[in-house]
């Protein structure tokens, strides 16, 4: 197919991005909220470069031709990836300072500028803070031939400063590097003796105000604040490693040293500092990123807890708890009675918090089996599972150690999870178990019943307060069964389970979306009542993708919620024109993986841990579940595909230009999130 046909990945992520930034600049939003959504570009840069931008550059080292579908050459890819990024990072900074701090001055939450109007008092403080808190762990460093420069850790805040003078050697030293530890708080407080309200400075503002204090003798010219990124990608050969958790260790001690991939430097800073860094760090020009304001922007994040103002933030909410699965009611009979669905995180997790506990405690329960992709360091799964054990209940837990910069944190969970006899395992070396699963055997009347809990995710009671999930409660056999099967498969050695109901990556899930979407297609031709509807994070799989052009071909109608990467082009003539992409991004992240295939009324639905990605479909263990009972499939019709459609708030559709256009309310607006909110607080029996 023309590569014309799809739109590149990494921009469709540049994209996504930019719908979080327009969300900061968003007047409707809490001042907070809005500052967390810049926090949240500002990280998501950061990974990108740290991940993808550093696999680009690596494939140019290796002289790689494109390996997308749209064909655009590595070096295509980076010069507008350069360019995008670019616009967002001065956008970013012009959001801070010309609206957001001033609208936090306004409600007296102040930054203190450098030198501006500092009164002796805080100019007191100030001093005495740098020289009790911040002198004894500074290190600056000359630059001369005794003293190369620094190699410095990925994302760690510096400072070059240009001097004059000679030392107390006779060293004619014209550059220093000053590393801050990553210990050191990004915003320090100013007491409140010295006014009103909230004041803050920004800890490089700090450094800059007292550098002098730094270099006894010589003249400060000026000070300028800097960071690198790295790449921080992980590079594993799984087959060579006899034991993947301490081929994992040894890793993971490089990845703050790995090579550059982008400069971001203090807008004041002279040229030619600035290409002496580029050339310290073999970086190019389009690798530079200025910055008007601090260079970690994701550092503020920490303000919004630093400050009691809930007038600048969403209203809080309770997540509800239906009333049949309180803390003391029976689950498993009310689980065995008919399936359960909770949609985070409107509806509480608590449910399958309780389930395990339950379950740990009750003496008819023989055995316990979960995946654990991220969980957090404080975790009342993990609690509950150490529970079971210590209870004599057979555990077993499949730990995913390559869960992305959770890999240190997972390492060190399998480590005590063992040392309390649970029974480890990291899966299938090559390939990552992202299924969210539980499984728990219990004898009841001289016979062995499974009850199941699976879900798009969470099992992480942090993210469970601001994702969307589905998370299903079931005893079906079917079911039932295929996690088993799945279990089993990832602990012990076979092949492949044949699975009753479940479809199930790496083996069939592709194959079976193929075989759905083809059947639509054929349903259309023939002039049948037909329909996709599908929800997911990323769509990059460029077999889905052809296929979903040729049932628009068909005419069928597709209808796609895709909150981020999107590859697929709708709306062209002739190519897709039956294709519609809409993607929500508001006060959660839209996180459930839903696909619905059939006419109105009579669909077909899974609910998936897994997105239309490559990565998904051939080098996952995933789980796509279908939703059997006709009331839970009308709730997952409408909650997370219909009502997200109707959005005309937080909602982008998707142009044949790859331009995201904001819908915008022709009569009443509507916002799926905040409906969600107030109909789920109702109870439910």
């Amino acid at each position: 197919m023309d590569p014309q046909s799809y739109f590149n990945r990494e921009l469709s992520f540049l994209a996504f991005n930019r719908r979080v930034l327009l969300l900061a600049f968003d007047d409707e939003i809490p001042l907070l909220e809005r500052l967390r959504y810049l926090c949240i570009c500002s990280s998501n840069l950061d990974e990108f470069f740290e991940v993808r931008v550093a696999g680009l550059q690596q494939q140019l080292q290796g002289r790689f031709a494109g390996t997308g579908p749209d064909k655009l050459t590595p070096e295509e890819q980076l010069s507008r990836i350069s360019k995008s990024a670019r616009f967002q990072v001065r956008h970013q900074y012009r959001l801070l300072n010309r609206r957001l701090l001033p609208a936090l001055k306004k409600n007296g939450i102040e930054f203190l500028a450098p030198g501006a109007g500092w009164t002796p008092g805080v100019i007191e403080w100030a001093t005495h803070y740098f020289i009790t808190e911040l002198l004894p762990v500074l290190s600056p460093l000359g630059l001369d031939r005794a003293h190369p420069f620094p190699l410095l850790m990925n994302k760690s805040l510096n400072f070059i400063v240009k001097l004059s003078g000679k030392d107390a050697f006779g060293r004619d030293t014209s550059l220093a590097v000053v590393r801050a530890p990553r210990s050191l708080p990004r915003i320090i407080r100013v007491p409140s003796e010295f006014g009103n309200g909230d004041k803050f400075v920004f800890l490089s503002t700090m450094i800059e105000e007292n550098i002098e204090r730094l270099f006894p003798g010589l003249k400060v010219e000026g000070t300028y604040q800097f960071r690198v990124t790295r790449n921080s990608d992980l590079y594993l050969e799984d087959e060579d490693a006899a034991d993947l958790r301490l081929a994992l260790q040894d890793e993971l001690s490089t990845r703050n040293f790995g090579e550059a991939v982008r400069l971001e430097v203090d807008s004041e800073c002279p040229d030619s500092i600035v290409q002496f860094l580029l050339r310290e760090f073999r970086l190019q020009p389009r690798d530079l990123f200025s910055c008007d304001g601090p260079v970690n922007l994701s550092r503020l994040q920490s303000l919004p807890e630093r400050v009691d103002r809930p007038d600048l933030e969403f209203l809080t909410f309770v997540s509800h708890t239906p009333k049949s699965l309180g803390a003391n009611r029976d689950l498993f009979s009310r689980i065995r009675r008919a399936d359960v669905m909770l949609h985070y995180p409107y509806e509480s997790s608590s449910p399958v918090v309780n389930l395990l506990r339950k379950a740990a405690r009750d003496k008819q329960v023989l055995a316990i089996k979960q995946t654990l992709y991220r969980t957090g360091t404080e975790s009342v799964y993990v609690d509950a599972l150490l529970e079971a054990a210590a209870n004599g209940k057979d555990v077993t837990v499949v730990i995913e150690l390559r869960a992305r910069f959770d890999e240190e944190a997972n390492i060190e969970l399998a480590r005590r999870l063992q040392r309390e006899g649970v029974q480890v395992v990291y899966g299938v070396v090559g390939i990552k178990a992202h299924a969210k699963m539980t499984l728990i055997v219990r004898r009841e009347q001289d016979r062995l019943i499974r009850y199941a809990n699976v879900a798009t995710g969470n099992y992480h009671t942090r993210t469970a307060r601001v994702y969307t999930d589905i998370s299903l409660l079931t005893a079906d056999e079917n079911i039932t069964v295929d996690v088993q099967n799945v279990f089993n498969q990832l602990s012990g050695l076979g092949k492949v389970p044949k699975m009753q109901s479940c479809l199930h990556s790496p083996f069939n899930l592709h194959k079976k979306l193929m075989h759905m979407i083809e059947e639509q297609t054929a349903l259309a031709a023939a002039g049948k009542p037909c329909g996709i509807k599908a929800r997911m994070n990323s769509l990059s799989e460029a077999k889905l993708v052809r296929a979903l052009y040729r049932a628009s071909q068909a005419g069928v109608q597709v209808q796609l919620l895709v909150r981020g990467i999107c590859i697929l082009k709708p709306g062209i003539e002739g190519l897709s024109e039956n294709i519609s992409v809409c993607s929500v991004v508001g006060r959660f992240l839209e996180h459930s993986r839903v696909f619905a295939f059939g006419p109105e009324g009579k669909e077909k639905v899974y609910i998936s841990s897994a997105d239309w990605m490559p990565r998904n479909m051939f080098n996952r263990v995933e789980l796509a579940v279908p939703v059997v009972e006709p009331k839970l499939r009308s709730r997952v019709i409408s909650e997370t595909l219909n009502q997200h459609l109707a959005d005309n708030r937080f909602s982008w559709e998707l142009l044949p230009t790859g331009r995201y256009r904001r819908k915008r309310a022709q009569e009443e607006r509507f916002s799926v999130q905040e409906n969600l909110l107030q109909v789920l607080n109702l109870d439910k029996k």
